[in-house]
This record gives structure tokens, C-alpha cells and sequence, in this order.
């Protein structure tokens, strides 16, 4: 398809909505006229238009509940929680910008306000974690709010949301009998936008925490709990689940066995570097280091993606930094420690996902690779725009290691 948005780097944010279409996002007519707003606008216009559109659909939301129809509100405020997480992507690293902190509290705040308005009780929580703590939801399966189902754990990347996560992974899981438990955790919302926290390669570390919670709430059958992470979440989801033997099935989307390798590929492939020469990042000649802050600097993509994002992320200055950073993020020696059976997706266009087939075969535990391919409008990072189909066979999956 064409370009809705007309900006590439704001078309990949914009269309993120399209893939939460089937499950309650807002409708195609909607983006196509945030998209208009936007025109040919920066950042700014992009953040304007969608923070619009979310305050809309929270005045919707507030004017329908008064109106006693609690249904139509929830439904509505998820809506403008989608729209005021969507404005912040081209704004979202450091400095922080004001707008992204004033969005990401709408969202919550709308978030919340869905969550409260639900059928069936979601309990919102707060996960002890070292000296703090993790904003988290539990959230009970839609056909059994009282019963004991197995839990489905969902952990995101990089910039991704709570409110992503909903719409992605957790209503088609809610709608299969999973209960499902969101959470933030280092380097993700709340944690990095409200506190500071940077992401850290020990997930295993994040999730325990999280299931020390999980397995004592009623309605989780313990020994059946699952983890699914999508984009850097596939590297985050194994980590964990080769650290914790409570976890019963891992789903990676895709599978990631390494940020630092994914970086020395890029950096042979495009500045024609010797594998030796990146053998380690953090000690790289520094003429080749020029030559790739010259790369990620002078790309759009690339310069949001490294050094707007990915320095604030990962709590670095500078690419050096940053490069000795990655080399933490890797299941290298422990693939063996993973036990539970493993789901590796790996879409065809997604080069997130290149290292997939090596992962897979890497693996020792029971494990399945499922690859989607352009041809069903799934070919692209996380399957966005066939989430449906995505959801389908990973949950096929997950139903048939859980009977």
C-alpha cells in the first residue's frame, strides 16, 4: 500500500494503528484524517494531530459515561489512549520533551480509566522491584473472570506501550481464555519516562519479580504461565525464560539472540567493515566509529533509532557507549538454560528477525519457528499489519502446549 502519512518516518508510527484495527483500535477512517492533519507537518504536527484526536475521543468518553453507558466509554477511552501513545513516537528519547511526558500521562490516565470500566475486574498493580516498583494490570480472560486459566505474561521493547501491548497481543489472548498481565519495566514507560530507569539485559531478573507476584494471585494456574515479548521483547521473553523455571512456554516476536551481532551485520554490510574490526563494539578504531555516527547520524530512521531513543533507552552519552551497551544484550551461552517449549516467529521483512533461524536452531528445548511472509500482509516488523493472523497461530500454539 501507498504511504497514509506523507512523511516515511511518520507513515512507519502513524500505521501502527492499522494492525489494532480488529481489536478495538481506532477506526481506518480515523487514521486517514490524523493523517491529513498531519500533512506534510515535522514532529511537532505529527504530535499535535494525534494528541488531537485522543483528547476527542476522551470527550467522547467522558460525555458517553456520564450518560450512564459505562460500555461504550471503556471502549472510547481505549481509543484516545492508542491516540496519545501514537503521538509520541518521533518525539520519544531525551531531552525529554515536555509533550511526550504530557501524552504518555493522558494515555495512562485514559488507560486506566478503560481498565476501571471493564466487565470483568482488572487489578491494577504494583510489582515490587529492587528499590522501587512496576506499574502492572492483570487482566482476567473474557469468558472466565473467576476461574483459574493459565497467565499470559506480555513484556515489551524499546518504545512500545501498555496500551500497544493491549491492542497487540492481550485482546485476542483474553478472547482465547488467557488471563493476561501487563507490565512496565526498566527502560519502558513509566519507568523511563517518569523515572529514569534504563533498560537492562538481565530480564530474567524483571520477570521473576513479576511472577513472585503472579503466582500468588487465585486465578493463575502457576504451572502454567507463559511469557510473549514482541521487537526487542523477543530477545527480553527468552532471557527470561533461561532464568525462570516457572515459566511454562515462551513466545519471542521474532526471535532475537543478540543486539550486538544484529549491529556488526549492519556495519559490515554497509560501511564494508571486517567481522574482526567489530568483533567488539565497544573497542572499535575509532575512524570506523566516525564513520558510523556519520551513518546513523545523516538517516532519519537511524539517528531516532540510536541516538534519540536508543542512548536515552539504554542510558548512554555517546555511541561508544552505547555500541559497549549492546554487547550485554545476548542469549549467547544461555540457550541451553532455556527448558520450557519456545515459539521463534521471523517475518520476511523484518530484519529484526534475520537471526531467527540460527536462534531456533541453537535451542535445545522443545521449540517451533512459525515465519510470515509479505504475500499475507504479514511480512513486516512484528506482523503488524496481519496481527490477526499472527495472533492466531501463536495462540494455536500456546493452546496446544497448555492442553
Amino acid at each position: 500500500m501507498g504511504l497514509l502519512f506523507k512523511r516515511d518516518f511518520h507513515d512507519e508510527f502513524g500505521t501502527w494503528a492499522l494492525g489494532f484495527i480488529p481489536y478495538g483500535g481506532i477506526d481506518f477512517g480515523e487514521i486517514t484524517a490524523v493523517a491529513q492533519a498531519v500533512g506534510d507537518g515535522d514532529d511537532s504536527a505529527f504530535y499535535e494531530a494525534w494528541v488531537a484526536a485522543g483528547d476527542r475521543f476522551s470527550t467522547e468518553a467522558i460525555d458517553t459515561l456520564a450518560k450512564g453507558r459505562q460500555a461504550v466509554a471503556r471502549d472510547l477511552f481505549l481509543k484516545a489512549s492508542e491516540c496519545y501513545a501514537t503521538a509520541k513516537h518521533p518525539i520519544f528519547g531525551f531531552p525529554v520533551d515536555p509533550g511526550l511526558v504530557e501524552a504518555f500521562r493522558k494515555q495512562t490516565a485514559a488507560f486506566d480509566q478503560a481498565m476501571a470500566l471493564s466487565k470483568t475486574p482488572v487489578t491494577p498493580m504494583r510489582i515490587p522491584f529492587e528499590k522501587g516498583s512496576l506499574p502492572a494490570y492483570f487482566i482476567p480472560a473474557v469468558d472466565y473472570p473467576d476461574s483459574v486459566r493459565p497467565l499470559l505474561i506480555l513484556t515489551n521493547g524499546y518504545d512500545g506501550t501498555v496500551t500497544d501491548m493491549y491492542f497487540a497481543s492481550a485482546v485476542a489472548a483474553l478472547n482465547r481464555g488467557y488471563h493476561c498481565l501487563l507490565f512496565d519495566g526498566p527502560g519502558q514507560g513509566e519507568l523511563l519516562i517518569e523515572q529514569g530507569v534504563s533498560l537492562r539485559p538481565d530480564w530474567e531478573t524483571v520477570v521473576s519479580a513479576v511472577i513472585d507476584v503472579a503466582v500468588t494471585l487465585p486465578l493463575v494456574d502457576v504451572a502454567r504461565i507463559a511469557i510473549s515479548g514482541w521487537s526487542l521483547g523477543g530477545y527480553l521473553a527468552p532471557r527470561a525464560a533461561s532464568g525462570d523455571a516457572r515459566i511454562a512456554a515462551c513466545i519471542a516476536d521474532p526471535g532475537v539472540p543478540s543486539l550486538p551481532d544484529s549491529f556488526r551485520q549492519l556495519i559490515i554490510n554497509v560501511l564494508g567493515a571486517s567481522p574482526e574490526a567489530v568483533a567488539d563494539l565497544g573497542k572499535m578504531d575509532q575512524q570506523l566509529l566516525d564513520q558510523i555516527w556519520h551513518l546513523f547520524t545523516n538517516n532519519r530512521k537511524l539517528s531516532w533509532s540510536v541516538v534519540q531513543r536508543g542512548f536515552w533507552v539504554n542510558g548512554v552519552n555517546d555511541l561508544r557507549a552505547y555500541l559497549t551497551s549492546l554487547d550485554l544484550y545476548t542469549m549467547s551461552g544461555r540457550e541451553s538454560l532455556i527448558r520450557c517449549p519456545t515459539l521463534l516467529t521471523m517475518a520476511q521483512n523484518d530484519s529484526l528477525s534475520t537471526a531467527a533461524t540460527a536462534f531456533y536452531e541453537s535451542l535445545t528445548c522443545p521449540k517451533t519457528l512459525l515465519t510470515f511472509s509479505a504475500d499475507r500482509g504479514a511480512g513486516d516488523h512484528c506482523e503488524l499489519m496481519n496481527r490477526s493472523l499472527l495472533n492466531r497461530r501463536v495462540l494455536d500454539w500456546l493452546d496446544d502446549v497448555f492442553a
